[in-house]
């Protein structure tokens, strides 16, 4: 028996901390993970050093193209030289000051409302008046600006502008839907039903040519909307319906409990819903809300179809020039990071206020 105690080997625990405990614990923990590990590691030596000599190291940033050719490497001269009109398109050169405040003002007041602690009326009038004056910068016409045609609207603030306003007038329509669809009037549920399940059973795409070539057909002769309010209604008629579904689930999800104690208190319909059925509802669907929102914030690209020069056809426009012809992976990776950006922005902002809702704040 002594023999055998003094015979056993002790092994010291694997340790965990530091950095070869966490590389152990999560790269080399067993043989499958040490496997991938290695794959991983092998494929990264192969592709990272050749992509980082093509992208940073034989790069070019302000050549032409031309030059660009000879030198092999990335051409991010097309985005430097170019960047003035992928952003703001035909907007008039020596006036795209005006769409760039109006974006300041968009991002700052984007910004600002991240803080659920400035969610008072002050920040609904300041969206307001920056709205206003968004507005009045494109547009122009008042206080000595020049105006411009909704027309020559292009590239990025075209497509912030029906992206934000897109999805700012999709969600409360997908709400006011979901809430008729569960709605004990036959009529008013009928329709929600009828609009829901038609806006889901075809592409964005077909709604998008419908606002642009069939609808102006129905319109009384000397009456025209140009196709950018005609593409704006279309993405909102499209998420809405989608919007429309998720907020259903989260009707569906509270508990029949919750409608009962809100009847015992004597509250009507409008304060039930307002004050304890949606905000319970609504803060369950965050995560798909957000997913569709940023579905939604890509498909505004699609607008390409019907003419309108958003930022992915401002970017074409540019490699249809002789010149940069052939760098279109550098042109598309800079629009990829816009994009990327702002969803990514949404993603993270929901998780934010999953967050501060889960803890009651």
């Amino acid at each position: 028996m002594q023999e055998a105690y003094e015979t056993t080997e002790i092994k010291p625990p694997v340790t965990r901390v530091g950095v070869v405990g966490w590389v152990r614990a999560n790269l080399f923990s067993s043989v499958l993970s040490s496997f991938l590990t290695i794959v991983t590691i092998y494929f990264l030596w192969k592709i990272v050093p050749g992509l980082i000599r093509w992208a940073l190291i034989d790069s070019s940033w302000t050549t032409t193209g031309a030059e660009c050719r000879e030198a092999g490497g990335a051409c991010w001269s097309i985005v430097t030289n170019n960047v003035r009109f992928i952003i703001f398109g035909f907007f008039p050169y020596e006036w795209q000051w005006r769409p760039l405040l109006a974006m300041i003002i968009l991002f700052t007041l984007l910004i600002v409302s991240r803080n659920r602690r400035y969610w008072k009326k002050w920040l609904g009038y300041s969206w307001l008046i920056g709205l206003f004056v968004m507005g009045l910068l494109l547009k122009g016409g008042l206080f000595g600006l020049p105006p411009v045609e909704s027309t020559k609207w292009s590239g990025l603030p075209l497509t912030l502008l029906l992206s934000v306003f897109g999805l700012t007038a999709a969600y409360p329509l997908g709400v006011l839907l979901a809430l008729g669809r569960q709605s004990r009037m036959p009529a008013i549920k009928a329709l929600s039903v009828v609009y829901i399940e038609t806006i889901r059973g075809v592409p964005l795409i077909s709604l998008l040519f419908m606002s642009s070539v069939m609808f102006p057909l129905f319109l009384p002769e000397g009456i025209t909307i140009n196709n950018i309010l005609r593409a704006q209604v279309a993405i909102i008629l499209f998420t809405a319906a989608y919007i429309a579904e998720v907020v259903r689930g989260g009707l569906q999800a509270i508990s029949r409990g919750q409608y009962e104690a809100a009847e015992s208190l004597g509250l009507n319909y409008y304060q039930k819903m307002r004050l304890i059925i949606l905000p319970q509802a609504l803060k369950i669907v965050i995560p798909p809300s957000v997913g569709i929102l940023i579905s939604a914030f890509k498909d505004t690209s699609l607008v390409v179809i019907i003419g309108l020069f958003d930022l992915l056809k401002t970017t074409q426009a540019t490699l249809s020039d002789p010149r940069w012809m052939g760098f279109s992976v550098e042109a598309y990776i800079f629009i990829a990071l816009i994009y990327f950006t702002g969803c990514f922005s949404m993603s993270s902002y929901s998780r934010r206020l999953e967050r501060e809702l889960y803890r009651g704040t």
